[in-house]
């Protein structure tokens, strides 16, 4: 094969590459663009609340910033564990009893093991018991 020819072919490899990168810049910046001919100019010139934040048309009441329970975040990491062992564990079950079964099922099963210890470390935070929330007592005023 010639230099010529190589440098044809590596031409043709870089015009694929771009085309990708133009796609891909396409599909990210695509619903940006879309979204902004689209929006609608004039809906909060009322009243002079043109700053304001808009949530499905309700007058904002209270802060933004409100505290979450730490029970959240270990649901997510449940979810996040369960995520995991799922998306490692379907290539091994694709590709099981081909080479090395007993050592690819120690292996399986030492990894669900592990990802297990989550399941136990949330069970024992009490992830797992999700209690009613009580009225607020009703307030009496002194006579």
């Amino acid at each position: 094969m010639t230099a010529s020819a190589s440098n044809g072919a590596f031409a043709g490899d870089l015009l694929y590459v771009a085309a990708f990168c133009v796609g891909g810049l396409a599909f990210a910046l695509g619903p940006f663009i879309v979204v902004h001919l689209i929006s609608p100019r004039g809906t909060r010139q009322t009243a002079h609340k043109t700053g304001q934040f808009v949530e499905c048309g309700i007058e904002p009441i209270g802060d933004a910033w409100i505290r979450y329970s730490a029970v959240y975040y270990l649901y997510a990491l449940v979810f996040i564990a369960f995520a995991v062992d799922v998306l490692f564990l379907i290539p091994i079950a694709l590709v099981y009893d081909r080479y090395f079964a007993w050592l690819d099922l120690g292996e399986v099963l030492l990894f669900a093991g592990i990802l297990s210890l989550v399941i136990v470390y949330a069970w024992r935070k009490g992830v797992f018991e999700w209690y009613p929330k009580s009225p607020p007592a009703p307030q009496t005023s002194p006579k």
